[in-house]
Parts: C-alpha cells; structure tokens; sequence
C-alpha cells in the first residue's frame, strides 16, 4: 500500500492576475465576488486582497483566502488596485467578475 499525498505539486504553477481601476464598488459588490471566487469557476484561488474606491467616497479594502474572507472600509488616497492568486486562473472570467 503506497499512499502518496501531494500537498503541492512541484510542476504545479501559481500566477498572479492583477489590475489597477478606477471602478466603484459597493462592500455588497465585493462580498459577492469573493463568495464567487469560493465556487472554483475561476481556477483554484489562494488569495486575493484589494483596495478598491467605493460609491460613496471612501475606500474598500478586502482580503481573501479560501472560505474565509474580509472587508473593510477606510480612507486611501492611491490609484484602487486589486490582485488574485492562485492557479489555473481564469483571467477573462475574473475581469468580467470584477468588472475591469
């Protein structure tokens, strides 16, 4: 009996997709697209933090990882930015998700 467990893969590859924007969101808006990025539709995700403007002047800012994930608001005064990490992303479905 040989069992062999692979936490990860040697050859297995993790890329990095990010973008700079200056959409608005909504903390509604982000919480859903993170609890869409738990589903596996856009690759198997590590993580994904952000600092996005929202609607109604201040600033988001979010942290995800694997079934747990946080959302803040706050004040910043840089260009919003976002960033997912992970592997087998899929990088047209997460532009159209978070709409950039």
């Amino acid at each position: 009996h040989h069992h062999h467990h692979h936490g990860h893969d040697a050859d297995e590859i993790f890329t990095s997709w990010g973008v700079n924007t200056a959409r608005k969101f909504t903390v509604e808006g982000i919480d859903a697209i993170l609890t869409a990025l738990d589903g596996g539709n856009y690759g198997q995700i590590l993580r994904s933090k952000g600092i996005v403007p929202a609607e109604d002047g201040s600033w988001i800012y979010f942290d995800y990882v694997p079934e747990e994930h946080d959302i803040r608001t706050g004040s910043a005064d840089i260009t919003g930015k976002l960033c997912v990490i992970g592997s087998n992303l899929d990088e047209t479905g997460l532009k159209t998700l978070f709409g950039v």
